[in-house]
C-alpha cells in the first residue's frame, strides 16, 4: 500500500477537528468565553479595560498580552485561546500560504461573543484543511518560504506538522476550561 503524506498530515487534524475539538464547543456561551478561572487571568476585554501590560485590537474587544511574555504565564480563557487561533495560528498563515486576509493581533478585530468566535473559527479551520488538502505530495515537500521566519527553509509539512499540535495543544486546554467551568463551585 502506498502511503499519502499528504492525506495522513490532512487526517491527524481533521479527526481532531470532527471527533473532538469541534464537538467539545458545541453550547459554548458568552459566559463561559470569557470566563476567568483565576486572579490575573489574560483574557478578551471591552476596549480599556484590560489590565495587562498590553493589549492589542483594532476593535471593540482587544486581547491581553506583554512582551516579553511574563514566566510563568498567566492563565487564559477560552476568548484568549480562540483569538490566538484565530490570528496566530490559523488567521496568519492562511494568508501567508492560502490567500486568506493578512492579520495580526494588533489590527485584528477580536469577536466579542461565543458564537461570533466559533463561526470565525469554522472558516479559517476551513480555510486552513482545505489548502493543506491542495497541497498534494509536492507542496508539502517545497520550502514554506519567508513568512514562517527563520523557519522558511523547512517544507510545507513540517509547518502543517506544527499547526497540527499547536490546534491539538490549544483547542485541548478550551476543553479543559470548559469542564473547569462546569465543575466550578
Amino acid at each position: 500500500m502506498a502511503l499519502n503524506v499528504a492525506d495522513e498530515l490532512v487526517d491527524q487534524l481533521n479527526w481532531h477537528w470532527e471527533n473532538q475539538a469541534r464537538p467539545r464547543l458545541e453550547g459554548l456561551t458568552d459566559e463561559e468565553y470569557f470566563w476567568e478561572p483565576a486572579e490575573g487571568c489574560w483574557n478578551v476585554r471591552h476596549r480599556g479595560t484590560s489590565h495587562a501590560p498590553m493589549a492589542a485590537g483594532s476593535g471593540d474587544f482587544t486581547i491581553d498580552f506583554a512582551l516579553p511574555e511574563p514566566v510563568p504565564a498567566p492563565v487564559t480563557t477560552v476568548a484568549w485561546r480562540l483569538g490566538h487561533i484565530l490570528v496566530g495560528i490559523l488567521g496568519a498563515r492562511n494568508a501567508s500560504h492560502f490567500g486568506g486576509p493578512a492579520v495580526d493581533y494588533e489590527t485584528y478585530e477580536y469577536p466579542g461573543t461565543a458564537d461570533k468566535a466559533l463561526a470565525l473559527l469554522d472558516g479559517e479551520y476551513r480555510n486552513w484543511i482545505d489548502g493543506v488538502r491542495g497541497l498534494g505530495e509536492e507542496g508539502l515537500a517545497r520550502p514554506c518560504g519567508p513568512a514562517e521566519g527563520p523557519w522558511g527553509d523547512r517544507s510545507m509539512a513540517a509547518l502543517v506538522l506544527h499547526i497540527n499540535r499547536e490546534m491539538i495543544h490549544h483547542l485541548a486546554e478550551v476543553a479543559l476550561l470548559r469542564d473547569l467551568f462546569a465543575h466550578r463551585q
